[in-house]
């Protein structure tokens, strides 16, 4: 796995922007891939390289969106069949694609979105969600939002550290199991005000 990772930061340092597009779009199109080393550096890359943030982040949400719609048609047309000889060939994603189900079981399309935040059954509920039909219009907003709040995260570490994105990594992998759910808090909590203040927001007479 090393070496993968160390393969693909060369390809992101000597092609730049086209290697970042087609590595991230694998990453979501659940090839054994790192986001959690991918995007910073791409991040740290682009701006050692004059890119400017929103247009790295652009092309990152939308390999995002390309790699996670793979998943989805595969889910939509293979479904269980699929997901049960990916499970045998590689044991380890049973873990990410029974936590995606049970996401997928209790919260329905809020799930996609807020699973874009949480390692490993992050990528793996696209498959869910084509499994289980989601429409596609749902499937893809709710992917959207998710995919630019963890690109942002990710990208902006490494954009705005640069040199020191590593150290970052360092200290998220130590605490993200207190920085991801810290996270999602604030996404609901801000989603909830929102949603609140549009409903007590008193009509305008005309």
């Amino acid at each position: 796995m090393e070496r993968i990772m160390e393969f693909l930061t060369n390809l992101i340092t000597d092609y730049g922007l086209i290697a970042m597009f087609l590595i991230i779009m694998l990453e979501y199109a659940c090839f054994p891939v790192s986001s959690e080393i991918v995007l910073p550096f791409s991040g740290a890359i682009a701006c050692s390289q004059n890119i400017h943030f929103f247009v790295i982040l652009t092309a990152s949400v939308i390999a995002g969106l390309i790699g996670t719609t793979f998943c989805y048609v595969v889910g939509c047309y293979g479904g269980s069949a699929i997901l049960g000889r990916l499970i045998k060939k590689f044991p380890k994603t049973e873990k990410g694609l029974n936590s995606s189900y049970r996401k997928f079981e209790k919260y329905g399309a809020s799930a996609v979105c807020f699973a874009r935040v949480i390692p490993i059954c992050r990528t793996y509920i696209a498959f869910i969600s084509g499994t289980m039909k989601q429409s596609y219009s749902v499937f893809l907003l709710s992917s959207f939002i998710g995919i630019t709040i963890w690109n942002t995260m990710l990208i902006g570490t490494g954009y705005f550290l640069q040199d020191n994105w590593q150290l970052a990594y360092g200290y998220y992998d130590e605490y993200k199991h207190i920085l991801i759910p810290l996270l999602i808090g604030i996404i609901v909590f801000l989603v909830f005000k929102k949603l609140s203040h549009r409903k007590n927001k008193p009509s305008e007479i005309e």
